[in-house]
């Protein structure tokens, strides 16, 4: 079974990207393959070098967990160019998305999810 999970929300100030993370941490384990589609403001969850408040979830560390479990990450080109970021500013593990992979994803896709 594959799973594409889709997150266009950003990650902090509403919890969509942080229950579309936990899904994808779950499913993981659950031996479902995971492809995670950061796009719009979500692509902000892979950013490096978040500083979150004691207590509070931090979605860098979260983005690593998952693809340390097989989770395979891509971010947007074009929402990353429109927000200033480059790839060298990512998470490791993370990769660089387009409209063609995540067409090629859904295509191949068991499931496709929208955050």
């Amino acid at each position: 079974m594959i799973w594409t999970i889709i997150v266009n929300d950003s990650p902090y100030g509403i919890e969509k990207p942080w229950n579309a993370f936990r899904l994808a941490s779950t499913a993981s384990s659950e031996g479902i393959k995971v492809n995670l589609f950061l796009m719009g403001d979500s692509i902000v969850s892979a950013k490096k070098g978040q500083s979150t408040p004691q207590g509070y979830y931090n979605m860098e560390k979260m983005l690593v967990a998952l693809i340390k479990k097989g989770v395979d990450v891509k971010v947007c080109g074009a929402c990353i160019n429109a927000r200033g970021l480059t790839i060298p500013e990512l998470v490791d593990g993370s990769e660089l998305g387009s409209m063609k992979i995540l067409v090629n994803w859904i295509s191949q896709s068991d499931k496709v999810i929208n955050f």
